[in-house]
């Protein structure tokens, strides 16, 4: 009787149930009243008493929860049916709802006692109506009985199975989820295994070899310069060396998109596969003239812009998209601007989540920002419901080889001062540049 411990077809059945006692309570009145007699007003009575009685047993909670309230309200609904049962024989009727609910809310045994009990009941009063004893009368009441014991004993064994199925589907989902994390750890320590095998072998060789060969050109000097020399070439040829493989690393962890692609192309590729991807037009524009980036600029604006595609498309509904890329001298700016629904930008940051384009929860947002900052750059956000959302990413440039600015953190020379400006041409500038890069 407790609605929320049943099942949906359970909860279908209860309803029935209830119909089919307000049905037989029902027609015990009408037919108490239409065939007249004495006992009719005492029937009607009866009957009302019984329903109000069972009904009470749906609206108070402690029926089906606690055993001391179920058993106080089985008795009382047993004394207004046997009440019926006394002034109209129609009352028999009601003993085979009765056996479901009896049980469905007493234990195993309790329920089989009650039952049997009930159909006793049921025709021994049926006899006093009829004024004769016969093996008939107990055919009734005794096959409802075990039609309603089969019924509730086939539906627990069934639910017993069902959930005892239910529960190895939940421990084999849970067992693929640690096996999947499994891998994914594993995953993850190879692949750290096999970067720190690789940097070991290579940078760090690499590393320690120009470490030496400097500490071998100091001891060299003065007394001879010609050793410190060549101590000095060997090391500056194994930097070149440990350079290339940074750049291999680099490569390798990069965004497929910049295999063989300057920045605008690989964006110019990605608005492609976005529209194709997500149906919408996606426009890109390049501002200025392409300039050369430091080796984490280009995959982190590509970060950015795939971020921002797919937050516009996936949340923000949006009906297209411009993305610009501008160089312009002192910094590159990505602009991704979409028409979407929008979101509030204060909303997000307060972890409130939001649509648009900061993404679920913020946390496309809080990334792009992370990523950006990394860099020494910044991140803007402006949007409002409705409107759209426009996502503006800045990264300082690095100032050119010999432009000396105000500020020294964007002054080259710390990266020729070991040099001679002097013997310094443009190609030796330009690998200067390349190695700061």
């Amino acid at each position: 009787m407790n609605p929320r411990a049943l099942t949906p077809v359970l909860r279908v059945v209860n309803h029935c149930l209830h119909l089919l006692v307000a049905g037989l309570l029902a027609l015990a009145a009408a037919r108490a009243v239409h065939g007249g007699g004495p006992d009719a007003p005492r029937a009607v009575l009866a009957a009302l008493a019984a329903g109000a009685v069972y009904a009470a047993g749906p609206l108070t909670p402690a029926v089906g929860r606690r055993r001391a309230a179920t058993v106080l309200w089985l008795a009382a609904l047993g004394a207004a049916w046997l009440a019926l049962l006394a002034v109209s024989r129609d009352g028999v009727w009601l003993a085979f709802p009765l056996y479901f609910v009896q049980l469905h809310l007493l234990p195993r045994r309790a329920g089989l006692a009650v039952v049997l009990a009930t159909a006793l009941a049921a025709a021994g009063g049926f006899a006093l109506h009829q004024g004769t004893l016969e093996a008939a009368v107990f055919i009734g009441p005794v096959l409802g009985a075990a039609v309603a014991t089969a019924t509730v004993l086939g539906y627990q064994a069934l639910y017993r199975e069902s959930e005892q199925r239910r529960r190895l589907i939940d421990e084999l989902r849970a067992t693929r989820a640690d096996l999947a994390a499994a891998d994914h750890a594993a995953g993850v320590l190879a692949e750290r295994e096999r970067l720190a095998r690789e940097i070991h072998d290579t940078l760090a060789q690499g590393l320690s070899s120009i470490q030496l060969l400097l500490r071998a050109a100091e001891r060299a000097l003065p007394g001879d310069p010609t050793a410190a020399e060549r101590h000095v070439r060997v090391a500056r040829e194994a930097a070149q060396d440990n350079l290339a493989e940074a750049r291999r690393f680099v490569r390798e962890l990069a965004p497929p998109l910049l295999d063989g692609l300057p920045l605008a192309g690989a964006l110019e590729r990605l608005c492609a596969t976005s529209a194709d991807r997500y149906g919408l037009p996606v426009h890109f524009t390049l501002s200025g003239s392409p300039t050369p980036l430091p080796g984490p600029y280009e995959p982190a604006l590509v970060r950015v812009a795939q971020s921002a595609l797919a937050n516009a498309a996936q949340h923000a509904g949006a009906r297209q998209v411009e993305v610009t890329l501008s160089y312009m001298g002192a910094e590159v700016a990505l602009d991704v601007v979409d028409d979407g629904s929008g979101f509030e930008p204060a909303a997000v940051a307060g972890g409130s989540g939001g649509n648009g384009g900061a993404g679920s929860g913020g946390f496309g947002l809080a990334a792009m920002r992370h990523r950006v900052r990394a860099l020494g750059g910044s991140l803007t956000v402006e949007s409002a419901p409705g409107q759209g959302t426009a996502v503006a990413a800045q990264l300082p440039l690095p100032a050119p080889a010999g432009h000396h600015g105000v500020s020294g953190a964007a002054e080259p020379a710390v990266f020729v001062v070991s040099a001679e400006p002097a013997d310094l041409g443009a190609p030796a500038a330009r690998e200067v540049q390349e190695e700061r890069v």
